[in-house]
Formats: structure tokens, C-alpha cells, sequence
């Protein structure tokens, strides 16, 4: 007996990975990138948009952070791991005649990623303006492979 094609196991899988491959297009940035590790980022609130960008002789991190002071901003480096955190803290009050409305808005926020080995970590600076976090961070020169000739 032969089955119809869209029931050969095949098939199947080929439409599975078409449907598969769709939905990660799908969820765009929102996939979680293989340079960044997002185990503590479950149950945050809370997730920043992030540039990053490389030039010649430094690495650019830009965070969309707007509403939150710079000073409840904590950015760590320890062994290659950047670390963004901090807490953003909101609240609208609207009063008309007859009724008052508030609404809050607050969560902590989380970001994390793996610098290459070329980044200096002696030579980081940061700046916040108009709700936008800008790390710079230094490239260093790292040693190039070198071939020995064997005799």
C-alpha cells in the first residue's frame, strides 16, 4: 500500500521543519540569540532592547532603557560576562472630574552576554542620556597564532 504524500514520514518532517523554520522567522528578535545565555532571565518583567555594534577599535552596546535613572542601573563584568540589571519604576495618575485613575508599572530587567576575547576589560566606559545606556568597550590585541616549522 502506498500512502498518499502527505502522509509519508517524509513529508511530515519536511512541512515540520517549513513550519518550524516560520515560526522562529516569526518571533524575530524575541528568539533568544546563541551569544547570549538567558538562564536568569526567567520570571523577569522586563526585557530592554539591545544594540550591539562593533567598530574598528571598540565594541558599541546601546540599551533602550527609557524611565529609569542611571543611578538604578547596575552594568558588571566579570570573566567575559556583561551584565545589565536594574529596576524600572513607573506610575501615570490621571484625575478628571469624578474619578481618579493610576496605573503603576514596574519590573527588573536583566541582560547578559558573552564578550569576545578581544574585548578590554580594563578599558569599559558608561553613559546614560535620554534613556539610553551606551557601554564602550575597548579592543585589545590579541596574540595571533604562530607557525613553527618543523625540522
Amino acid at each position: 500500500m502506498k500512502l498518499p504524500s502527505s502522509r509519508r514520514p517524509t513529508d511530515i518532517w519536511h512541512r515540520f521543519q517549513d513550519d518550524f523554520d516560520q515560526l522562529t522567522r516569526a518571533m524575530g528578535d524575541r528568539w533568544p540569540s546563541i551569544f547570549e545565555e538567558e538562564g536568569e532571565m526567567s520570571g523577569h518583567q522586563w526585557r530592554p532592547s539591545v544594540d550591539v555594534m562593533e567598530e574598528d577599535d571598540h565594541f558599541l552596546v546601546k540599551a533602550d532603557i527609557p524611565g529609569v535613572d542611571p543611578k538604578d542601573i547596575e552594568v558588571t563584568l566579570d570573566n567575559g560576562c556583561l551584565v545589565i540589571r536594574g529596576e524600572r519604576k513607573w506610575e501615570k495618575e490621571e484625575k478628571k472630574e469624578g474619578y481618579m485613575r493610576t496605573e503603576c508599572s514596574h519590573g527588573t530587567f536583566y541582560r547578559r552576554f558573552n564578550l569576545p576575547e578581544t574585548a578590554d576589560p580594563d578599558n569599559i566606559s558608561a553613559k546614560g542620556k535620554d534613556g539610553v545606556l551606551t557601554l564602550t568597550i575597548g579592543k585589545r590585541e590579541v596574540s595571533k597564532p604562530k607557525r613553527i616549522n618543523i625540522q
